[in-house]
């Protein structure tokens, strides 16, 4: 968790307040640490279906003929030949090939949709007009008009079926369609009664944009059906066997999947070699884009000076972001985030590693105790 005073609240924080919720700082935001147990809502995400709150996104709308040509030369990925219904994961460099921001694209029709994160929200506006000079481009930047909730595990399919009657799995990784999620109680209401925005039944009846991410979906709504929609997705999770899991299980879970966060594992200070996200988040065969001189060159090199790895950590301490990690007395990388895991047991966690220690196998000392380099399950992008 961060230590930095949350200068931004989750809508939903009385709600989770009510339901008992320890709340802390997570990604700039304040948001639930755990609903009362966490090895439990690890479980849900590993064996049946997990309720998240992701209310620590930022949202911008691209308009104008220029808009894909303008975003395609700024972010890593392929912009330009993404479909209507597609969406891939892209960073912003800058100059010098340092990560400034994770961005998510997905093409609409004639506009074209942006995620990142509240946190840095100001500074990735000001860059993002920065750049606009003799393009047609205009951006929104619609921040406090959408939020996101998400379902996850392996039973969230069904649960998205069961509310939705989409298939989840016919949707590729990050695509979206617009769905509308509707409660049991909500089966059999006619069309006009369901877009009544005064009636009973707006509640029960929830247009919403839905993503399909590896473990499950994400639904973006409007931040006045934020409630009403939690309250349906919570009821039917809980139906399935799951339930809400807060940010210390959730970092948990992304650790043992081995999916680094934006802010904590990497950031200003890495490259994207350096993060391992050159598979992930890059494209080799799209053309020019800012920092791209240096991913090129890199790339060319193989090598670079640290990189990030996982550790699994002895004992049952759990190092603070930050820990220096020293081999034979001497430091040779830092922890970037660790934290008790269920699934699998364990205490999980990132760093960097320099080029000679960071081998599988590789055995390194912390204040604690001592940590090993090793390779967590494969798990697509989140």
């Amino acid at each position: 968790m961060q230590s930095a005073e949350a200068t931004i609240e989750t809508p939903l924080a009385g709600v989770h307040r009510r339901a008992g919720a320890k709340m802390g700082v997570w990604l700039g935001c304040a948001l639930p640490d755990d609903f009362g147990d966490t090895r439990e809502e690890q479980r849900f995400a590993n064996e049946s279906a997990a309720l998240i709150d992701k209310n620590y996104r930022t949202y911008f709308t691209f308009t104008g003929p220029d808009r894909v040509r303008y975003l395609n030369a700024i972010l890593t990925n392929n912009i330009k030949d993404l479909g209507n219904g597609q969406g891939v994961v892209s960073l912003l460099l800058n100059a010098q090939g340092r990560i400034l921001a994770e961005i998510e694209t997905f093409a609409e029709g004639e506009k074209t949709f942006l995620v990142s994160y509240l946190m840095i929200r100001e500074r990735l506006a000001e860059v993002l007009e920065k750049y606009i000079i003799m393009d047609d481009v205009t951006f929104s930047d619609d921040a406090e008009k959408f939020g996101t909730l998400a379902l996850e595990g392996p039973r969230a399919a069904e649960v998205v079926k069961e509310l939705t009657g989409v298939d989840l799995n016919s949707l590729p990784e990050l695509g979206w369609t617009d769905v509308t999620v509707r409660s049991r109680s909500s089966e059999g209401i006619t069309a006009d009664q369901a877009g009544s925005q005064n009636s009973e039944y707006s509640q029960r009846a929830i247009p919403c944009r839905m993503v399909r991410r590896f473990a499950g979906g994400e639904f973006i709504v409007e931040r006045d059906k934020l409630e009403p929609l939690w309250d349906v997705l919570l009821q039917a999770t809980r139906r399935h066997g799951g339930g809400p899991m807060g940010y210390k299980a959730l970092s948990a879970q992304r650790l043992a999947q081995g999916v680094p966060w934006f802010g904590y594992d990497f950031g200003e200070k890495q490259i994207p070699h350096e993060a391992g996200l050159e598979s992930s988040h890059i494209s080799y065969t799209k053309g020019c884009y800012t920092g791209q001189e240096i991913v090129e060159r890199v790339r060319s090199r193989g090598q670079v000076n640290r990189r990030r790895v996982e550790l699994l950590f002895d004992g049952e301490s759990v190092p603070e972001n930050g820990t220096e990690l020293t081999m034979d007395g001497k430091a040779v990388g830092y922890v970037t985030r660790a934290a008790q895991s269920w699934f699998p047991p364990g205490v999980l966690g990132m760093g960097y590693l320099s080029k000679e220690n960071r081998g599988l196998g590789a055995k390194v000392q912390w204040s604690g105790g001592s940590a090993t380099v090793v390779e967590f399950a494969e798990a697509l992008y989140r």
